[in-house]
């Protein structure tokens, strides 16, 4: 019977007090090297090497044998020092970056207790906090009742839209597959996230029947294009079924013309989802909440607090207007291991079957945990920050050093332009000042994207980046 309860001698408590030792010291090392070093602007955002110095460095070979506690701690530190400094206030490169203290222990706790969201039997309380946090998220679209779930990134949540909006206009295809539903065709802006291709892709709808529809000079969808490309698509022989709208573009920062495109969307009877997974916090904002006017009107919403919020990766949700079990009956598969129909509880608050996923990471706490801590005047007054300076919080600029300037009409100025963004981010990565990304749109060649979401930017980072891009660039010519 001392078998039931491990083995003798104390092993078992040893191992466990070995084990906490290691986890202490180990978030010593996270707390000086992440959260201090990393967060400090007199440090670098990145020690850059190139791959195979990398390898070196960080030894990635495993071997038979195990390792001591000190050589481990070593490769804590290791991981630490050479990984990117997402936290540094002079982080420009991505859409999230900076760290909240009180989502940060809810993700600890996360993943100390190690359970997978899809009954409430495993998972009580993240169960209970999901559905209070999804029926918050929905009352700020302006929908009072609904559905939704905690998605593995925004582009899962885009992918979940189309296809319960194809299963909404032909809920055969769940069972008889792609032969027994037409041509469907689905509609978004030249500047969305490639994640809806990738969704027309994975279910079969198909990259051709994604129609782009024409953007402004702002980036933001052009409402008279949608109607003529939903008649283009069906003198094509297509069924319009689905239009994405954006709130936030990648690139730009736009925000589409909701109430237009829902007006459209209303005359033709097509379901209208709206990715906000940028840009769906400003909803926390009375200031620039305007900038999502009719989102009410939509159907569906892919919207990550781990962006603006800072809730930490991965915090996304997908939420419906729909309250008639659309999303589980689109994706469920009743699995009777797991979704027994005599539970001595309220079955209800089995939420697995509305995921296409079986183990599902609890992804509330973090949000949950900093919102307590804050509240939602102090989340609004975290988007009205990150506003201050910019329209938005994508700042997109070229940077023309002095031997490129009074050349505009050169037949070779756009490619040499071109070149510049590249080469500056180059030396900004091996020097580890700051990061800024770059990307070219359409006809427009590189330019550099800076993203300003962090709270941890002061008026002197922005002056640091203009000057650093200044002092990188400024002697560029042979290398153009």
């Amino acid at each position: 019977m001392n078998g039931v309860n491990g083995p003798q001698n104390g092993q078992p408590h040893l191992d466990h007090a070995d084990g906490q030792y290691f986890l202490t010291e180990a978030y010593k090392v996270i707390l000086e090297e992440v959260l201090c070093k990393g967060t400090d602007v007199k440090e670098k955002v990145c020690d850059w090497h190139d791959p195979e110095e990398l390898s070196a460095l960080l030894d990635l070979e495993l071997r038979e044998g195990g390792e001591s506690h000190h050589q481990l701690l070593q490769r804590v530190r290791d991981v630490a020092k050479y990984s990117v400094k997402t936290n540094h206030p002079r982080f420009f490169n991505q859409l999230f970056a900076g760290v909240d203290y009180h989502s940060l222990a809810g993700r600890f706790l996360t993943e100390a207790l190690n359970t997978s969201q899809y009954t409430y039997e495993v998972a009580p309380v993240f169960v209970l906090m999901e559905n209070v946090m999804l029926t918050k998220l929905r009352s700020m679209v302006g929908w009072p009742q609904g559905d939704g779930i905690f998605c593995p990134g925004g582009s899962v949540s885009n992918m979940y839209a189309m296809n319960v909006a194809r299963y909404r206009a032909y809920p055969q295809v769940k069972v008889q597959g792609l032969w027994a539903v037409p041509r469907l065709a689905a509609f978004t802006s030249q500047e969305s996230h490639y994640s809806l291709c990738k969704a027309a892709s994975f279910l079969g709808i198909g990259l051709d029947n994604v129609f782009m529809v024409k953007v402004n000079e702002r980036g933001c969808m052009i409402p008279e294009d949608l109607d003529e490309k939903i008649e283009l698509a069906r003198s094509q022989g297509a069924v319009p079924f689905l239009v994405s709208a954006t709130s936030g573009t990648t690139i730009q920062g736009a925000f589409d013309p909701l109430d237009r495109i829902a007006d459209i969307c209303d005359k033709n009877k097509l379901w209208m989802h709206v990715d906000a997974a940028w840009g769906g916090s400003v909803l926390f904002s009375k200031k620039h909440k305007h900038l999502m006017k009719g989102i009410e009107r939509a159907d569906s919403l892919a919207w990550n607090p781990h962006k603006m919020l800072l809730a930490g990766l991965q915090c996304c949700v997908f939420l419906l207007k729909d309250n008639t079990d659309l999303l589980k009956q689109c994706h469920c598969a009743n699995a009777t291991y797991l979704f027994q129909q005599d539970k001595f509880y309220d079955m209800r608050m089995d939420t697995g079957d509305k995921s296409v996923q079986c183990g599902r990471k609890v992804d509330c706490l973090k949000l949950w945990l900093m919102w307590k801590a804050v509240g939602t005047e102090g989340l609004a007054e975290r988007v009205d920050k990150v506003f201050k300076l910019p329209q938005f919080v994508n700042v997109c600029f070229w940077y023309i050093p002095p031997s490129l300037r009074g050349k505009e009409g050169n037949n070779d100025y756009q490619e040499k332009l071109s070149k510049v963004a590249p080469v500056i981010k180059e030396r900004m990565m091996r020097k580890g000042s700051m990061m800024v990304g770059y990307q070219p749109l359409r006809e427009k060649v590189n330019f550099f994207r800076m993203v300003i979401i962090s709270p941890h930017i002061s008026q002197e980072d922005m002056d640091f980046f203009l000057d650093e891009i200044e002092r990188l660039g400024k002697d560029l010519y042979n290398a153009l």
